[in-house]
């Protein structure tokens, strides 16, 4: 600070002293001006940025196809229907159906190429002339007792064996059921069908149970390896698999002709019940297609009392929740005796979808469809839960090969079609 004051001071008196002495004061240095900014030159306009793919572009456009589609498409959509007798070419573009389901009734006396020409011809109306979106084609073709196609001699010499039968040529049994699966794909997929309501995952090691004889007959590991390797092959050969009858049939009478109570405890089918279901649903992930499930008509006491399994959102919950499944639930046939009281008013799929069905198995479709629809309209039932459910069964037939991503990244119908 001295300092600072005596340079101070001596500056003043040497001004003094010069002025003093004659001499004309020193002006200061002029100010120089701080130089000019330099101008940041102008940043190149932007290009306009391409819009971003989406993460998933194959579920962006299944969000699009549905968003496209009416309410009485998608309804359509739900339903997996028994061919009718007459009108069946006509059904598909009046109900814009799902899919249809042969029986024996439809493959009795009919030649490869009737049978081909017959499921063509209803792709064909649904591809180009309805939706756009082709259709499930599925037949239960089980072996032993439940053969829709091969037991016509016209398509088979003779008919696939029972899953029981094939599984107990002992080291052999899981090489002949893969070698008896192959053939019955190979077989499907050349007439025309892309679903086979296969395999049997319940388990029954008694003779006497109304299922045993669509089983293995074996214990748990058995009917789960069987349910595996039977998904496997199918989903190797673009064959849909439906794994059947949940939450497991057990010692339960024939749903068919009235209502099957089971009485047994949640530990029985945590245990034991729930295991073929888990393998073949395992299957499917690893090999693609995801196989569907469909559920029994049975009330199951630890799950709920008081409706059929196909009915009740509490197993429905239980399969998607407990278990993981993620793919299509559908309902076994509607038609049967033991679900017939208790629909309120008839309105069974309504109760089936509001339970967390995606597929409608039924006869009753021309009468069912309607009564969905107006349930909508009237808000017994939420459309959501239409959007739900259709959107799983498009997901799947993604995955069946029945649409794909054109060039444009829209869904149509595969060059099958």
């Amino acid at each position: 600070m001295k300092k600072r004051f005596c340079a101070a001071l001596f500056l003043t008196l040497l001004l003094i002293l010069l002025t003093a002495c004659g001499g004309e004061m020193v002006p200061p240095p002029p100010e120089v001006p701080d130089p000019p900014a330099e101008e940041t030159p102008e940043a190149p306009p932007e290009e306009p940025q391409e819009p971003e793919e989406p993460a998933d572009p194959e579920e962006a456009a299944l969000l699009a196809l549905l968003e496209g589609m009416t309410l009485e498409e998608k309804t359509g959509q739900l339903f997996f229907v028994r061919v009718p007798a007459e009108n069946a070419l006509e059904d598909v573009t009046t109900y814009h159906l799902g899919g249809y389901l042969l029986f024996g009734r439809d493959t009795q006396d009919k030649t490869a190429n009737d049978l081909i020409q017959a499921i063509a011809s209803w792709q064909v109306q649904a591809a180009h002339y309805d939706t756009g979106i082709p259709l499930l084609i599925g037949v239960d073709e089980e072996g032993g007792s439940v053969v829709r196609v091969s037991s016509n001699p016209k398509l088979r010499s003779k008919k696939f064996s029972s899953p029981g039968k094939l599984w107990r040529q002992g080291e052999d049994g899981a090489l002949a059921v893969e070698r008896e699966t192959r053939e019955k794909s190979i077989l499907l997929k050349a007439l025309g069908f892309n679903v086979n309501l296969n395999p049997v995952a319940d388990v029954s090691e008694r003779s006497g149970d109304f299922i045993y004889d669509r089983t293995t007959g074996g214990n748990e590991d058995e009917a789960a390896a069987y349910a595996a390797r039977v998904t496997e092959v199918q989903s190797r050969y673009g064959l849909g698999s439906v794994l059947k009858h949940f939450p497991g049939y057990g010692d339960n009478r024939d749903t068919h002709t009235g209502v099957a109570v089971d009485e047994r405890p949640m530990e029985t089918f945590l245990e034991r019940d729930f295991l073929p279901f888990q393998a073949g649903i395992a299957a499917g992930k690893e090999f693609s297609p995801l196989p569907a499930v469909l559920v029994s008509h049975n009330i199951v006491n630890c799950m709920d009392p008081d409706l059929p399994a196909s009915l009740s959102p509490e197993v429905h919950r239980v399969l998607r929740e407990d278990l993981g499944f993620g793919g299509v639930v559908m309902t076994d046939d509607l038609a049967m005796d033991a679900v017939k009281a208790y629909a309120t008013d008839g309105n069974v799929a309504v109760m089936s979808i509001q339970a967390g069905n995606d597929l409608v198995v039924t006869t009753d479709y021309r009468t069912q469809i309607p009564r969905v629809i107006q349930a909508v309209k009237d808000g017994t039932l939420e459309e959501e839960a239409i959007d739900a459910a259709c959107l799983r069964v498009l997901r799947w037939k993604v995955e069946l090969g029945l649409l794909e991503r054109s060039e444009k990244g829209t869904l149509e119908p595969t060059g099958l079609f």
